[in-house]
């Protein structure tokens, strides 16, 4: 798990950051890493890593292969490989996952469903 914090900090690792100051509304499609820090509302689609910084507000359908939750997600979430929901972090969804990891401190409302990989 120490390996997934350092991405999540490093910002030069991830292959796209988009910041604080952006508000977006849709689909959202991606191959490699993403991290949202501003607001975003609609589905996201990846094989990848999405992260959820601190900032971020996320209202979505998401479906990726590394869900990292660090800041407020509300909707469904569905991982191939696993969702992690750190310190801080406030979730209000349902999650379909084979793994999951919770932090000491996360909030998490809603049904769990653990699927083999």
């Amino acid at each position: 798990m120490a390996e997934i914090k350092e991405i999540v900090e490093d910002e030069n690792k991830i292959s796209t950051v988009v910041g604080d100051d952006i508000e977006l509304r849709g689909r959202l499609v991606f191959k490699n890493s993403l991290k949202l820090k501003g607001f975003f509302e609609g589905k996201i689609e990846s094989k990848g890593h999405l992260i959820i910084g601190q900032e971020a507000t996320v209202s979505a359908e998401i479906k990726a292969g590394v869900v990292s939750v660090n800041g407020r997600s509300n909707g469904k979430i569905k991982a191939a490989q696993r969702i992690e929901l750190f310190n801080k972090s406030v979730t209000n969804s349902d999650l379909i996952t084979p793994e999951l990891n919770i932090e000491k401190g996360a909030i998490f409302n809603g049904t769990c469903i653990m699927s083999e990989k």
